[in-house]
């Protein structure tokens, strides 16, 4: 009987050691993740949210990518003429709202130029432009609660704010859950973050077929700063470009995140999202990004990304939380 129970124990402790670390939550287990170079599971980003079913940027779209298991919520900042933080990529509110329904033609559509209280009058539009009186354009705290533990945050369009996004994610406890990214050179970069005693992510963005691109890339890999991960984006696949910048990165030991939500981001026509939700199988599509060591893609197919990865073995978070 001892024997067996030793034995038991023993079983126990192994099966114990397999599960993984434990986190606090699913938010730090990603972060974990995004954190460890060496590892195989990719994380996959949503642009905008689940925009093809619910108003982009909008609290229903961060809901359902959380539901599907995406890991990262792409959200967009604009700042209103009283100093808010609105969830918003047009610099002005016509697209996405029945503004000229609510104010006519006489009113500036700008974010900058209204108040917060002049955008929660209007109501946000769907893909197909269909407007829907029960959902308003949320502040960036309001997401931000939404998110909060469960899935991280990239502020996109939104580096400008650095300092008042940190302010809000400081108090709501969610900066380390939090990813931003720029282009800026490396020294203002490094102001930022001394500047502060806590941090978000970050990530440069390398157009690395542009001057500019180019040129920031360069100066990361001679000045021998290694970011958590780089954003490469590339127009065409001719000259191995993107291949050359893959492997200088990971040789570095830093991730690799690509955009396949338009071809112009991912060397163009047949490598993005489109193409893949087109294909037999989006392998044909994903599978070369993940032969390059790409482990970050930001999508507007979250469903059939996830899917496509969970098949593979490459969307499954260790530990527990």
């Amino acid at each position: 009987m001892k024997k067996i129970s030793f034995l038991l124990l023993a079983a126990l402790a192994l099966f114990s050691c397999k599960k993984g670390p434990e986190y606090a939550n699913r938010a730090d287990a990603i972060v974990a993740q995004i954190h460890n170079p060496s590892s195989k599971y990719v994380v996959v980003a949503c642009h905008r949210g689940d925009w093809r079913n619910f108003p982009e940027n909008s609290i229903p779209a961060i809901e359902s990518v959380i539901k599907m298991g995406a890991d990262i919520m792409e959200l967009d900042l604009k700042m209103t003429a009283d100093s808010v933080l609105v969830l918003s990529h047009d610099a002005d509110v016509k697209r996405c709202t029945n503004f000229s329904k609510v104010f006519g033609k006489e009113k500036s559509a700008k974010v900058a130029d209204l108040s917060y209280e002049e955008i929660r009058r209007l109501s946000l539009k769907r893909a197909h432009g269909v407007a829907i009186d029960t959902l308003h354009m949320p502040t960036l705290k309001e997401a931000l609660l939404c998110c909060k533990d469960r899935i991280c945050v990239n502020v996109d369009q939104g580096y400008e704010y650095y300092d008042q996004v940190l302010a809000i994610s400081e108090e709501l406890g969610v900066t380390r859950q939090l990813l931003i990214k720029g282009k800026k050179p490396i020294e203002v970069v490094a102001a930022h973050e001394a500047a502060h005693a806590e941090k978000m992510m970050y990530m440069p963005i390398v157009d690395i077929q542009k001057p500019r691109g180019k040129a920031l890339f360069d100066s990361y890999m001679e000045q021998g700063v290694v970011p958590l991960a780089y954003e490469v984006c590339w127009q065409d696949n001719c000259d191995g470009t993107f291949g050359d910048a893959c492997a200088k990165i990971l040789a570095q030991g830093s991730k690799i995140w690509v955009n396949t939500i338009w071809a112009s981001l991912c060397g163009g026509d047949g490598n993005d999202d489109d193409a893949a939700y087109m294909a037999k199988d989006p392998g044909e599509v994903y599978q070369q990004y993940l032969d390059k060591g790409v482990s970050m893609i930001q999508t507007d197919r979250p469903e059939l990304l996830i899917g496509w990865l969970t098949r593979k073995g490459r969307h499954k978070l260790s530990g527990s939380f």
